[in-house]
């Protein structure tokens, strides 16, 4: 319990001024999804990880990264909402892999998530588990982004206001496919820049102008979370 209270109350680690002082459209974003057996933290397993490059409201398609995971866990009623079964999970590649290839954008792009809070819990407590040290990461989560927009007016969201589809339909982006971590990371890359179009449209902008949507936090090494 105390270690508990200690990491709540120690200071976060600070957002480097390079990132705070860049530009919005000069900072490389990669987008990253999870596909989880649950949303059970304590247990939930990696099945699929996904992620694409932006930067200057341009997403690199030659950067699409997908990979179905191996694992031996229960898929409980998950292949209901990710299509994904337990033939396709046996085909899957160690999530190691993935986390070695994902572990080298850490300190050259914002990871950006469609609820940061529940991806980089699960892909921490991997990292950690197999030893895998991370540097700090910044991250920038559409969720929260959305969640201030939704709340400047001081009103309570209607539910299911800040889930992936309905974000985007503010937006007037296209319904796309739902469920599979590439197409999601796609979602969330589209929009975040329809996001930052909105909230800071001049082209002076830089990541400090975000600070106030709460959407930007910082995640240290795993290995350091003692």
């Amino acid at each position: 319990m105390w270690q508990k209270i200690r990491k709540w109350f120690a200071p976060k680690p600070q957002i480097p001024p390079e990132w705070l002082n860049m530009p919005l459209r000069e900072i490389p974003f990669l987008c990253i999804d999870l596909e989880l057996t649950s949303l059970n933290l304590n247990d939930t397993k990696i099945l699929s990880i996904g992620w694409v490059e932006g930067k200057g409201k341009q997403i690199a398609m030659q950067s699409c990264f997908y990979q179905v995971v191996s694992t031996t866990a229960s898929l409980n009623q998950s292949p209901v909402i990710h299509g994904l079964t337990a033939q396709d999970i046996a085909q899957g590649q160690p999530v190691r892999i993935a986390l070695e290839e994902l572990k080298q954008y850490a300190s050259s792009h914002i990871w950006v998530f469609h609820c940061t809070g529940l991806d980089m819990t699960v892909l921490n407590g991997v990292f950690k588990k197999l030893n895998i040290p991370l540097p700090t990461v910044v991250t920038l989560d559409t969720l929260r982004f959305g969640l201030y927009q939704l709340t400047r007016n001081l009103r309570p969201p209607p539910p299911n206001a800040v889930v992936l589809p309905v974000c985007r339909a503010r937006y007037n982006l296209p319904a796309v496919p739902a469920h599979n971590a590439l197409d999601d990371a796609m979602a969330t890359m589209e929009l975040l820049f329809a996001q930052i179009q909105k909230f800071a449209p001049q082209n002076s902008d830089t990541l400090k102008s975000l600070l106030i949507t709460d959407a930007i936090d910082v995640f240290p090494a795993p290995l350091d979370q003692l």
